[in-house]
């Protein structure tokens, strides 16, 4: 059967979870590896896809586990924010990224990186304005953020 008009409009809606991880009032970036299929160099939040039937928590902490080192016993969950959406305007075939934002605090800053990344940084939750990250990972932060706004550069 040939391939039709509306065939090309279908849109695909990923479901992922983006972690944030805090130590000691600094938050934990990702760099993304050349290995990873998307956004290669870019900086992000522990990310991955929601893998059917799993919880998104439940798979916030798998990926925590896989891509930092950090086991369960030394996170715990501290906020868990509203899914939002993200289109992929850098990708043909119209893809929406519905990212499920979570919160954790680390009781160590010590990080055993997997394959997905190259590098890592603990930085003030305001400066990640002045990094090169995947689409809209400010205001998932936003969301989950229990301080004041991330938006508002310390400002009252």
């Amino acid at each position: 059967m040939p391939s039709s008009e509306t065939d090309k409009n279908v849109k695909i809606r990923n479901n992922i979870v983006t972690a944030f991880i805090e130590y000691q009032g600094k938050l934990l970036i990702l760099r993304r590896s050349q290995k990873v299929k998307t956004m290669k160099g870019k900086w992000a939040g522990v990310s991955g896809y929601i893998e059917t039937p799993e919880r998104p928590l439940t798979q916030a902490i798998k990926e925590i586990q896989e891509e930092t080192g950090l086991t369960s016993e030394k996170i715990k969950v501290l906020g868990e924010g509203k899914p939002m959406e993200s289109p992929d305007n850098m990708r043909p075939d119209n893809i929406t990224w519905v990212v499920h934002p979570f919160y954790f605090h680390a009781s160590t800053n010590m990080i055993n990186l997997d394959w997905e990344h190259d590098g890592y940084e603990w930085i003030n939750p305001k400066e990640i304005e002045n990094y090169d990250t995947v689409p809209r990972l400010k205001e998932a932060l936003e969301r989950v953020y229990p301080r004041s706004s991330v938006a508002n550069n310390g400002e009252k």
